[in-house]
Order: structure tokens, then C-alpha cells, then sequence
């Protein structure tokens, strides 16, 4: 327990330290951007190819790829329910909000911090399936409920994926894996060492994006989103925990993956789909809160679990 509360704590203040040093300038609005590729193309790939050479993944294991897509259509949709007959763009910007799951920079450095090569495998495969709702076939759906007309078809949709340096990582290990090829030692000391720096800087990612618009009018709106979002989680959490067909590790992992955080391309979805500033601020805010919420859940499973 004093482990996993230490290093909880250490997270924590890492990204109070990010978030105070933005406060007082001495990071810029724009240093989000950059600290984010590194994590996203550099440290976040290298940490995946570590863990996944260093264990033998179970056939078995790859049907989580599509649990990933499964648990995303089951956040879409307790989205589009919760808007009831509020309108089309309520239930699309709901779709958005509602779903995806931040893996890559906040649940695996999470993982990788407290589990073993398994766990982390378990999740990278979950977040295959997580990253291929993410990247655009999401964003699709609620633009297609919110009668815009662009969800983008299949040729943009395909571009969007590829073009995820994690994604490609993921697939690429996930076949190696499936092939049984490792990678070679030098590689494998390089990736080691790169891949340790992951869950520093996606900490002080997080902190230096953090960012809060809350007044009286919107905090019933976040409320809501954040606990409908909390509900499903709890509801799948106790499924994977009780009756998912894995070994005990892999069950834990998937409960904990239940309450990730909102995926960090809400945000980016919900400005390309709407053309309003006050949703985009709302979905921030959301996004933000549920980074706050996942760590008190996750805290709280890691100590429980």
C-alpha cells in the first residue's frame, strides 16, 4: 500500500508541478504540443516495444484488440442515450464526450508504473481497438448523428489511423509478437532506457495541458457527463473483473482500464464537429476533471485489487 500510494503521489505532484510551472509562464500554452509528440512518437512507442519483447503474449490475449472497439460503442452509445431528445448536435457532441480512453498517455505510463510486461502488453492491446474508435471511426459517427456530412469516409478514416505513430507501434508489435520475432538486444537497450522517461513527461504533459472553465451553467453539465461516464465504467469494470475469460493479471489490468481517463482527442473532435467555443471549453473542462476522477478510481483499485 505505501508503494502505491508513494508513487501515486509522486504522479500527482508532477503534474501540479507542470500545471504551476504554466501558471508562472515558465511553460507557454504551445509547450503542450511539444511535450505531447514526444511522448506520443517517441518515449510512449519505445516503452511499447520494450514490454512487448520481453514476454511471450497469449493468443488469447489478442481478442482484446477488440474489446477496445467493443467498450468504445458502449460509451458512444451511453452517450447518444443520455442526450435523450435534446437534439441531434447534443447527442453527437455526447458520442464524443462520452467515449475513448486515454491509454497511451496516461493509463499505460500508469501501468507501466506499477505492473509488470503483461499488464502493459494487455493494455497496448486494449488500446489497438481504443486507438482505431479514436482516431476517426468516433468522430464519423457523431458527425454523421449531427447531420454535418462529413464523417470523412473510408479513405480518411484510414489516414487519420495510420498516421498514429502509436498505433503503427502497436500493430507493428502485435504482429511481431503473433510471429514470434524479438527484437535485437542493442535495440532493446536504447528502447529501455527512452522508454523509461514515459510516464515523467505524460505526467507533465497532463499538467501543463490541464485546464478548468467552470461556471454555474456548465458545472450540471460536467457533473452529469462525468458521472454517467463513471457509471459505465463501473458497470464494465465489474464484467471484466468477474467474468472476463482471462488469467487473474489481465483481469486487473482491464478493471483498472474501465476508469481511464476521457481520450484526450475529445477536445480535438468536439471543435472540428462544432463550430462553438463554449463546447470546446466544455469539453476541456470534462477532459481535465476526468484525468482528477481516474486518479482517485485507479488509486483506489490499485490498493484494493
Amino acid at each position: 500500500m505505501e508503494t502505491v500510494l508513494t508513487k501515486v503521489a509522486a504522479f500527482v505532484l508532477i503534474i501540479i508541478g507542470a500545471y504551476a510551472l504554466k501558471r508562472i509562464h515558465f511553460f507557454k500554452a504551445e509547450d503542450f504540443r511539444l511535450i505531447a509528440a514526444i511522448v506520443l512518437k517517441i518515449t510512449l512507442p519505445c516503452a511499447v516495444i520494450s514490454n512487448f519483447s520481453r514476454i511471450s503474449v497469449d493468443f488469447a490475449l489478442f481478442s482484446l484488440v477488440l474489446l477496445g472497439v467493443l467498450c468504445n460503442l458502449v460509451t458512444i452509445g451511453a452517450g447518444w442515450l443520455a442526450a435523450g431528445r435534446r437534439g441531434a448536435a447534443e447527442q453527437a457532441f455526447n458520442m464524443i464526450n462520452y467515449s475513448g480512453y486515454n491509454i497511451g498517455c496516461f493509463t499505460l505510463p500508469f501501468i507501466q508504473s506499477f505492473l509488470g510486461p503483461v499488464g502493459v502488453v494487455a493494455t497496448c492491446l486494449f488500446d489497438t481497438g481504443n486507438s482505431i474508435m479514436c482516431t476517426g471511426a468516433t468522430y464519423s459517427m457523431a458527425a454523421a448523428v449531427a447531420g454535418k456530412g462529413e464523417g470523412g469516409g473510408v479513405r480518411l478514416f484510414l489516414k487519420r489511423m495510420f498516421s498514429s505513430i502509436p498505433l503503427d507501434v502497436y500493430l507493428l508489435m502485435t504482429l511481431f509478437a503473433a510471429l514470434g520475432i524479438h527484437m535485437p538486444k542493442p535495440v532493446l537497450a536504447l528502447t529501455d532506457i527512452v522508454g523509461a522517461a514515459n510516464p515523467f513527461l505524460a505526467m507533465m504533459m497532463i499538467g501543463v495541458g490541464f485546464e478548468l472553465h467552470l461556471d454555474r451553467k456548465t458545472v450540471t453539465r460536467i457533473l452529469g457527463v462525468l458521472l454517467n461516464r463513471y457509471a459505465v465504467a463501473l458497470v464494465l469494470a465489474l464484467l471484466f473483473y468477474n467474468f472476463a475469460p482471462f488469467d487473474a493479471e489481465v483481469r486487473k489490468v482491464l478493471t483498472i482500464i474501465a476508469f481511464a481517463p476521457l481520450s484526450a482527442v475529445c477536445a480535438i473532435f468536439t471543435a472540428q464537429c462544432f463550430n462553438d467555443v463554449g463546447r470546446v471549453a466544455l469539453s476541456c473542462t470534462i477532459n481535465s476533471l476526468s484525468i482528477v476522477c481516474s486518479i482517485a478510481f485507479m488509486t483506489a483499485l490499485m490498493l484494493w485489487l
